[in-house]
């Protein structure tokens, strides 16, 4: 896996510390976790702070198909996973962002972000809003869509926008979290290539799939973190290219499309407030013009 120290070195900010891990999974969830722990002790030994992992990252992407066995990945929350991240982040001393399946009753699932504050408790969690229905991401057989809205979740490293994957098109969700106070958007992920699609198709997603978040950060004056799986998973090549961006989408750091990952960015969080009055796009909205925005479609 890929390192700081080996990797190009993406610029001192002067700010918090941000750990991501870009991996690999298998069919051996008990080692897919063990190589996140080793990956999470790691990343704080370093000087990472805040550290955050990929979408659904105990096991296999288990949505390229529908399959009612599936759901016994699923489990509640709190619970065993819980358990084990929530004594590693106080272990380690950093805030933590995972991905989990939640089972929250009988027949009932999210696809659920669980945040960990430095002592080992939840700080918050956030329930994926925007669930896909596509080819290779079946997701609509599994997750219900969630019921917590669009808020931040208060950590003592700041309030931290945190959605997940689907969630990174939908610019009404990056700007209701920035509405909320969220002073970063975190998006745990997991994309990759439909193989049948010529390789200049498959660029134009992946550069789209950066780009929407990148204007995020624009529209809304906020850094993002945007964390993908790597590798094949039953045919599926997931993409990688996890990513941090500044508030004017600057490109802090951007992993590459087919290795494992390990990288600390730091960024200065103070720099949100500067760039919005620069670009004072929260002034300037015509809040009183906008009630069509809840409508389906304008006929």
């Amino acid at each position: 896996m890929k390192q700081t120290c080996s990797a190009p070195q993406p610029p001192n900010l002067g700010g918090l510390k941000i750990g991501f891990l870009q991996q690999h999974n298998t069919a051996d969830r008990v080692n897919n976790i063990e190589r996140l722990c080793d990956g999470i002790r790691d990343l704080a030994k370093r000087g990472a702070e805040l550290i955050v992992l990929q979408e659904l990252h105990n096991s296999l992407y288990f949505c390229q198909v529908e399959d009612v066995n599936n759901f016994d990945l699923a489990e509640p929350i709190p619970g065993p996973s819980t358990d084990i991240y929530g004594r590693l982040a106080k272990e380690c001393g950093v805030v933590l962002v995972t991905s989990l399946f939640e089972r929250r009753a009988p027949g009932l699932y999210h696809n659920t972000a669980v945040v960990f504050e430095k002592d080992g408790t939840i700080a918050g969690k956030y329930r994926k809003m925007h669930i896909p229905d596509d080819p290779g991401y079946y997701e609509k057989f599994y997750f219900t869509p969630g019921d917590l809205g669009f808020q931040p979740i208060q950590t003592s490293l700041g309030r931290l926008g945190v959605l997940v994957c689907w969630d990174q098109w939908y610019p009404e969700a990056a700007r209701l979290m920035a509405l909320a106070g969220a002073e970063m958007l975190i998006y745990p992920t997991a994309i990759g290539w439909d193989p049948a699609d010529t390789p200049d198709e498959q660029q134009r997603q992946r550069m789209a799939w950066q780009t929407v978040m990148r204007g995020h950060a624009v529209a809304n004056g906020l850094p993002v973190v945007a964390v993908n799986r790597v590798g094949e998973e039953d045919g599926v090549p997931f993409w990688g290219t996890s990513f941090v961006c500044g508030p004017q989408g600057e490109i802090y750091y951007e992993a590459s499309t087919d290795e494992e990952e390990s990288i600390i960015v730091d960024i200065d969080m103070k720099r949100s407030e500067q760039v919005r009055r620069w670009w004072p796009f929260l002034r300037d909205r015509r809040i009183e013009n906008y009630e069509k925005i809840t409508k389906r479609y304008i006929d």
